[in-house]
């Protein structure tokens, strides 16, 4: 009965009245033969659920044969960029399609993995997601698949086409002569791992071709799942996720239609890079520990001219001090080693800062002009061609909003633009930082996803309505993107009570 009520006011009303038949879809044998010249290894299933309410949608770590242990994690890795419940995003029903994944042939090294998720109720359109670190295809379930899938969309994402790593020690004061690329947790840390991406044949370049190569997969196979092309596809991404996404808006205005860049890597061979930022901090660090967190200490102000924002404390333990312990001196190290391999990293034993905290980029690059040309290769331009938001917490301290997120969006201001209209916008999380879960230590701190997830659905509706797109500014703790900011622009201080 109200249907036939809809039909006679839309009719009274003079609008068209069309019946959209239903969508016939294809069974996984059809969309695996549409796949075959592509990919190795794939498996197709239906499911029930494509959500991680699903135990089935995410595999187990180390569950790949004859793989080293850490290569391949997906449960951690679908934690690392989500807060924990109560606040990671909301299920509310079950997505019922067909998942499908397995590894590009175009890899002679058999790394390069996707998982594409079509769900039975589709609304037309595709989401692309990059991976952050070096983490598989499975890191964005809890941020981006679960959101995306429940509101219709078909769900992509890949893994830069490199595993994750490999622990070489676990009792080593120094570097393990086996293996001249590990690197170690940090300078107390006997533990050293083997980042596969350092591998001949892995360069970083790779990261933009497989979120591209993911892109036109995905949207092949959503064509023999559903038998008609997807209408738009958006990519997002954290970190070097968000990176990806940078490059993918840059490079392919024929695959996607926009994308939301959260906390991406920024990289300039001029600067800012990682290997210009994390230097100081490193080599400061311990220094400012040792003069009882002092902010007034030397070296905690070395370290705020580096570019990072202020530090945390909270009965002994220090917002800088767990980026010390879990990224600054792993992160330096994987880049040198992919950029500068002949530089000698570590000088000494067990809390030796070594190489990594002296290292000196500019002096090094002046030397040695490949070190500059490789991370050339894989700068981001800001030419944008494509409407992108970048949302950044004005406490990462892993990727200084100072160094990342303003940096990008002054090269975006300043880049040249075939088509003027594009839009761009940096919408600034105060006292969001990198990393979700350390609210759970520090209260200060803010949640990013929600911002990012509440930006992907301006974006959708500026690209397919023409809707404005709020204009950048600072979200305030609590608050919310708004339409008529009370802060726009960039947030006056990086951390508030």
């Amino acid at each position: 009965m109200a249907t036939k009520h809809l039909f006679c006011l839309l009719s009274w009303l003079g609008l068209a009245v069309v019946a959209v038949p239903r969508v016939a879809r294809a069974d996984c044998k059809t969309v695996l033969a549409a796949l075959a010249d592509r990919v190795a290894d794939a498996t197709c299933s239906d499911s029930t659920d494509l959500t991680t309410n699903n135990a089935a949608t995410t595999p187990q770590n180390n569950s790949i044969a004859n793989l080293a242990a850490g290569a391949y994690t997906p449960l951690t890795d679908r934690g690392l960029i989500s807060p924990d419940p109560p606040n990671r995003t909301a299920i509310d029903h079950a997505v019922p399609g067909i998942q499908v994944s397995g590894r590009f042939t175009s890899d002679k090294a058999g790394q390069a993995r996707f998982v594409l998720r079509f769900p039975a109720d589709w609304n037309g359109r595709l989401v692309v997601a990059g991976a952050s670190g070096t983490r598989s295809e499975h890191n964005g379930d809890f941020t981006w698949s679960d959101y995306v899938l429940q509101k219709g969309y078909a769900y992509a994402s890949q893994n830069k086409g490199v595993w994750n790593a490999s622990v070489v020690s676990t009792t080593s004061p120094t570097q393990p002569a086996a293996d001249p690329t590990s690197c170690r947790l940090n300078p107390a840390s006997p533990v050293w791992v083997h980042f596969f991406d350092n591998d001949p044949g892995k360069p970083f370049t790779q990261w933009t071709q497989y979120m591209l190569e993911t892109a036109r997969l995905a949207q092949r196979a959503a064509e023999a799942q559903y038998h008609r092309r997807a209408q738009r596809t958006y990519a997002v991404g954290t970190s070097n996720g968000g990176y990806q996404v940078r490059r993918a808006i840059e490079e392919a205005p024929d695959l996607f239609d926009g994308g939301v860049d959260w906390e991406g890597t920024f990289i300039d061979p001029h600067g800012p890079n990682l290997l210009l930022d994390l230097p100081p901090a490193v080599t400061n660090y311990p220094a400012y520990q040792a003069a009882g967190f002092d902010p007034k200490s030397p070296a905690a102000k070395a370290i705020e001219a580096a570019g990072y924002p202020p530090d945390i404390t909270k009965d002994k333990t220090s917002f800088w001090g767990l980026h010390w312990t879990q990224f600054w001196e792993v992160t330096q190290c994987q880049w040198q080693k992919r950029f500068d391999p002949t530089f000698r990293t570590y000088g000494g034993g067990l809390n030796e800062i070594g190489g990594t905290g002296g290292y000196d980029y500019a002096g090094r690059a002046a030397k040695d002009p490949s070190i500059a040309k490789g991370l050339a290769a894989v700068a981001t331009t800001g030419r944008i061609k494509r409407p992108l938001i970048t949302v950044a917490g004005t406490m990462d301290a892993l990727l200084p909003i100072q160094h990342g997120a303003r940096a990008y969006e002054a090269l975006v201001r300043h880049a040249p633009r075939g088509n003027k209209a594009v839009q761009y916008r940096l919408y600034e999380v105060q006292n969001g930082n990198h990393i979700e879960t350390f609210k759970n230590t520090f209260s200060q701190l803010e949640f990013i996803q929600p911002h990012a997830q509440r930006a992907f659905d301006l974006l959708v509706d500026h690209v397919e309505h023409d809707a404005p797109l709020p204009p950048s500014q600072c979200i305030p703790r609590g608050g919310a993107i708004a339409t008529a900011p009370s802060q726009p622009g960039h947030c006056a201080q990086l951390l508030v009570p």
